[in-house]
């Protein structure tokens, strides 16, 4: 029936939009909800197109099954068409008697916390560290940049200040190390996920219209030569960046290793150094492919193509992190607060966090199983897994994959046992172990990476002490003496012959 299925799709859009109309209504506090919402809401607005176009093509009427179907009820008995119809319905329940009827009120009402335990949309949407789409997690990205050739070792706090910050010298590779299929794979995860945390955190805006301006502008840009850091190379112009920025005035910028010298001196030095030979000539290469074919077509340049494929993922990755300045603070903020806790200040922190979202209390969390009168049941646990950010244990396999069955013990850090390697790495640079150290009177720490010891620590410790007094210049053999017979010695032997009466 072309005619009630027409009608079906009408009511069941004014029930779609009574359903927005009652989540939009109300402002949740928490960021979860806030979060859940207006994902339901998008789903109920992709719900809203589908039936639209279904709504749209019955119309449209190309079969001609709706004019057929409206003349045959105009023409004849209405009352015939309206008992056919009615017969139809009874032969259908009375085949399936069972079948229960849906209420359609109830299909897009929001759900209340105390109606029925509907899970949350946004629950497995985000890991532990993103917090409910409150901070990024580019810890697998930051790895994937610590692969990369010819790159600084930057800490996940740097990595976080300057993941964006493409030119040379500030975190980014040279113009000619970017042109390597790691690099470009580098950068296409780090747009997959941005443009994923995007798309999760803001479910309500038109995304794709975003990313297409953004396409046009990297057009236009590249077209008028203005995408910052790959301008085209010209012999005996200097490239676009840090070069028009020194530092000091006597500073000179050699563009060909694009790296900032001190003064002329240092800069002449370097000309014959292996680096530079190869720098300049890479240069010159890079120039002689920007001036393209004969007839000075650019585009049409191989090189000139591959640079711009880098270039525009490098732009996306710019703007992504642009219209998502507020959470890459919130993000290097909390990297840097978190740095200063412990392993088991950072646990408690992330189990208050999930507990305040899921409606408990700090009191409820307290009490003993035999006193906890919400009647939780126990989690099994018979192999002592960790607890994942859930509060239930973690799968078996991820507690094998990160070895944490084994332990690492540290005498420094008060016998600490450390689950992981993992973990056991990165306490090295926590304050317990440094603070250990400094108890020792151990003052440079960074020297004592993978030492646990005591003893080995202070061996290690007495040796530096030793060996820099032995470095020590002595003053007495620096100043030479000369005696009557012209005879040059330190001034120390000079003093002793002298008191023994030999000179």
């Amino acid at each position: 029936m072309i005619l009630e299925e027409q009608r079906y799709i009408h009511e069941d859009l004014e029930r779609l939009e009574q359903g927005i109309s009652d989540r939009l209504a109300e402002e949740p506090k928490h960021i979860r909800d806030r979060l859940n919402r207006d994902h339901e809401i998008s789903q109920l607005l992709d719900q809203i197109q589908k039936q639209s176009a279904d709504l749209l093509n019955i119309y449209q009427d190309a079969p001609g099954l709706r004019s057929k179907e409206i003349l045959q009820i105009g023409s004849g008995d209405p009352f015939e068409a309206f008992y056919q119809q009615l017969n139809e319905i009874k032969e259908h329940h009375s085949r399936y008697p069972n079948e229960q009827a849906e209420n359609s009120e109830l299909r897009y009402k929001p759900h209340r916390n105390g109606d029925e335990q509907v899970p949350y949309i946004v629950e497995s949407m985000f890991s532990g560290e993103e917090a409910y789409g409150r901070f990024f997690d580019l810890h697998e990205c930051h790895e994937s940049y610590l692969n990369l050739p010819n790159v600084k070792r930057l800490a996940y706090l740097q990595y976080l200040e300057v993941f964006d910050n493409f030119a040379a010298g500030h975190g980014g590779l040279k113009r000619g190390d970017k042109l390597t299929d790691q690099y470009f794979k580098y950068l296409g995860g780090l747009i997959q996920y941005l443009e994923s945390f995007m798309r999760r955190t803001r479910p309500l805006e038109d995304l794709d219209k975003v990313y297409a301006g953004w396409d046009k502008e990297f057009e236009t840009a590249w077209e008028k030569d203005e995408v910052e850091g790959w301008h085209i190379e010209k012999a005996g112009a200097a490239t676009n960046g840090p070069s028009k920025a020194l530092s000091t005035a006597e500073a000179v910028w050699c563009d060909a290793c694009e790296k900032e010298f001190k003064n002329e001196n240092v800069y002449k030095g370097h000309l014959n150094g292996r680096k530079h030979v190869k720098a300049a000539e890479d240069l010159k290469k890079r120039q002689e492919l920007a001036t393209g074919p004969a007839n000075g077509d650019h585009k049409t340049s191989a090189h000139r193509l591959k640079e711009r494929a880098v270039a525009e993922r490098e732009y996306r990755v710019k703007r992504l992190t642009g219209a998502m300045s507020s959470e890459r603070e919130d993000t290097r903020v909390n990297v840097e607060r978190r740095l200063g806790m412990t392993e088991r200040e950072r646990a408690q922190e992330l189990e208050n966090f999930f507990a305040e979202t899921s409606g408990q209390t700090a009191q409820n969390q307290g009490r003993d199983d035999e006193e906890d009168e919400d009647g939780e049941e126990k989690i099994y646990n018979p192999l002592k897994l960790p607890l994942a950010w859930d509060g239930k244990p973690i799968p078996f396999w991820l507690y094998r994959l990160h070895g944490l069955g084994v332990e690492f013990p540290c005498e420094i850090c008060g016998n600490y046992v450390y689950r992981g390697r993992r973990a056991f790495d990165k306490h090295f640079n926590e304050s317990r172990h440094i603070y250990g150290l400094k108890c020792l009177g151990i003052s440079n720490t960074h020297l004592f990476r993978d030492i646990t010891d005591i003893s080995e620590a202070l061996k290690l410790w007495d040796k530096i002490q030793r060996d820099q007094k032995k470095n020590k210049i002595d003053d007495g053999s620096v100043v030479q003496m000369e005696d009557a017979e012209g005879n040059v010695m330190p001034e120390k032997v000079y003093y002793d012959l002298q008191k023994q009466g030999l000179l």
